[in-house]
C-alpha cells in the first residue's frame, strides 16, 4: 500500500498548524470589543441591548438566511480548499466594514452614515453598520470553523483525531487569549481609541489568509493520492442527505446540548469583562487580565482530553461533567459575593468545563454521520448552535437594562454607576442545568443503540 501525505507525522501535523493559525485569528476578531464594552458606551453611545445587538449579529445571516446550511453544502461540494479560502475571504471583508463602523471617520455628513441615521435613531448608525459588517464576517468565521473540522477529520482519520481537534480548538483558545490581553491595553494607548485593536486584528486576518492558502497545496496532494488509492468513485452527497440529519434523533441532541453550552459560553464572553469590572469596581484591563486566563485553561487541558478520549473513550461522560461544571460557575458569578480570588476560581472551573464539552463534542459527530455529508453535518450543528448565539446576547443585553434602569442612561451622561449582573448569570446557569439533562439523555441513547460515543477513537 502507497503512503499517503497523512501517513507522514509531520505533514499531518504542519497541516493542523496551518489551518489552526487561521482560526487562532479568527478568534480574535471575534472577541476584539469585548475587554471594550463600557469603552463603547461612553464613546460610541452604545447601551448594553446595543452592544448585545452588536455582538449577536455575527451569527444573524447564518441563522435567518441559513447561510451555514448553505456552507455545508458548498464544503461537501467543493471540498476543504475552495471553501476554506471562501470563509478566509468572508472574514476580511466583513472584518473591514465593522472596522469602518466604528471608525473616527465614520460621522454626521456621510452619505451612509446620514442614510443610517435615518432610521431607527434610538440604535446609532455605527452600531448598525458594525452589525452588518460582524454578520458578513460571521458567515466566514463558521464557514472555516466547519470547514476546519472536516479538514481534521479527513487528515486524522484512524488517527489522533479528537487529539488534533483538541489541539486546533486550543489553538483557537490561544486566540482568545491573546486578545484580551492586548485589546484594551491597544485601546488605552495615546490617544485612546476603540479603533485600534480592531484595525490591527482585522490586519491579523490577512495572515490567516495566507497560512491557509499554504494549506490548500498539501490537500491537494492528499487527494491526488486518495484517488489514487480509491477503488472508484464513492456515494456523494446529496441535498437530500439533510433530511438523514433531521430525521436521525440522536444527532438532534447533540445539536440541542451544543446550542445549550455554546450560549453560555461565548456570549458571557461578550459580558464577562463589564461583568467583572462591575462586581468588582476595576478597570477594564484588569478585568480582561482576569478573565484571560478562561481560555488558557481550555487550551492547556483540551488536547490532552482529547488524547484520553482518543485512547480511553468517555464522550458522553465528558460531556455530562462539562454541563455541569458550567453550572457551578455561573451560578458563582449570579450568587456569591466576588473577590478575585472568587473570579479566578470561577474563571478556571469554566476553563475545565470548556475543555470537557468541546474535546468531547466535536469528533462525536462523525459516529453519528455518514462522510459523505459530514460537512453538512457539522453546518446544521453550527447552524442550531447559532440561533442561540444570536439571541442569547441581545437576551442579556436586555435583561440587564432591564434589571438596572436608568444605569446605561447615568453612565452615557458621565455618571459614576454600575450594574448588576444577578438576573444574566442566572439565565447562563439555566442553560447549563438544561444541557446537562439532555447529556443523559444522551449518554442513554449511546447505551442503548450503541454508536460508539463512550468507546475510544483510535483503532487497535
Amino acid at each position: 500500500m502507497t503512503k499517503k501525505i497523512n501517513d507522514n507525522f509531520l505533514a499531518r501535523w504542519t497541516m493542523l498548524l496551518l489551518v489552526a493559525s487561521m482560526m487562532f485569528f479568527c478568534y480574535m476578531f471575534v472577541d476584539v470589543i469585548s475587554p471594550l464594552q463600557q469603552m463603547l458606551e461612553t464613546a460610541r453611545g452604545w447601551s448594553p441591548e446595543t452592544y448585545g445587538t452588536v455582538v449577536g449579529s455575527e451569527y444573524f445571516l447564518n441563522v435567518f438566511v441559513l447561510f451555514l446550511i448553505f456552507a455545508g453544502i458548498i464544503l461537501d461540494k467543493m471540498g476543504v480548499r475552495f471553501t476554506g479560502l471562501l470563509s478566509a475571504g468572508l472574514m476580511i471583508v466583513g472584518a473591514g466594514i465593522k472596522l469602518y463602523g466604528v471608525s473616527d471617520g465614520f460621522i454626521a455628513g456621510n452619505g451612509l452614515y446620514d442614510f443610517l441615521s435615518s432610521f431607527w435613531p434610538a440604535f446609532p448608525a455605527g452600531a448598525k453598520l458594525a452589525c452588518v459588517g460582524f454578520a458578513i464576517f460571521g458567515c466566514g468565521a463558521e464557514m472555516a470553523g466547519v470547514t476546519v473540522s472536516k479538514a481534521i477529520a479527513k487528515w486524522f482519520k484512524g488517527k489522533e483525531m479528537a487529539l488534533a481537534m483538541g489541539i486546533e480548538m486550543a489553538v483557537a483558545r490561544l486566540g482568545v487569549f491573546a486578545v484580551f490581553t492586548l485589546s484594551p491595553r491597544l485601546a488605552d494607548m495615546a490617544p485612546v481609541s476603540v479603533v485600534r485593536p480592531v484595525a490591527v486584528v482585522a490586519l491579523l486576518l490577512c495572515v490567516g489568509f495566507l497560512t491557509y492558502l499554504v494549506f490548500t497545496f498539501m490537500d491537494r496532494k492528499l487527494d491526488r493520492q486518495l484517488d489514487a488509492a480509491s477503488e472508484g468513485p464513492g456515494e456523494e452527497f446529496k441535498v437530500s442527505d439533510l433530511g438523514k440529519l433531521f430525521g436521525n434523533p440522536t444527532f438532534l441532541v447533540v445539536a440541542g446540548l451544543c446550542v445549550l453550552y455554546y450560549s453560555a459560553i461565548f456570549p458571557f464572553q461578550k459580558f464577562a469583562v463589564p461583568m467583572l469590572q462591575n462586581s468588582l469596581g476595576i478597570t477594564a484591563q484588569a478585568a480582561s487580565d482576569i478573565f484571560r486566563w478562561f481560555p488558557m485553561g481550555a487550551m492547556v487541558l483540551t488536547p490532552l482530553l482529547g488524547a484520553y478520549l482518543d485512547f480511553r473513550g468517555k464522550g458522553a461522560t465528558m460531556l455530562i461533567l462539562g454541563a455541569v461544571l458550567m453550572t457551578v460557575c455561573h451560578l458563582i458569578f449570579a450568587l456569591v459575593p466576588l473577590t478575585p480570588l472568587v473570579a479566578y476560581s470561577a474563571i478556571i472551573l469554566l476553563g475545565v468545563s470548556f475543555s470537557l464539552v468541546p474535546a468531547a463534542l466535536w469528533p462525536s459527530v462523525p459516529k453519528l454521520v455518514e462522510e459523505r455529508y459530514l460537512g453538512s453535518g457539522y453546518s446544521v450543528i453550527f447552524w442550531i448552535q447559532n440561533i442561540g448565539l444570536w439571541l442569547f446576547p441581545i437576551i442579556i443585553g436586555g435583561a440587564l437594562q432591564a434589571a438596572n434602569p436608568g444605569v446605561s442612561e447615568r453612565i452615557q451622561s458621565g455618571e459614576a454607576a454600575t450594574y448588576n449582573y444577578t438576573v444574566p448569570m442566572l439565565i447562563f446557569a439555566g442553560l447549563g442545568v438544561v444541557a446537562f439533562l439532555l447529556g443523559v439523555w444522551l449518554k442513554a441513547m449511546d447505551h442503548k443503540r450503541g454508536f460508539g460515543l463512550e468507546l475510544p477513537n483510535v483503532k487497535k
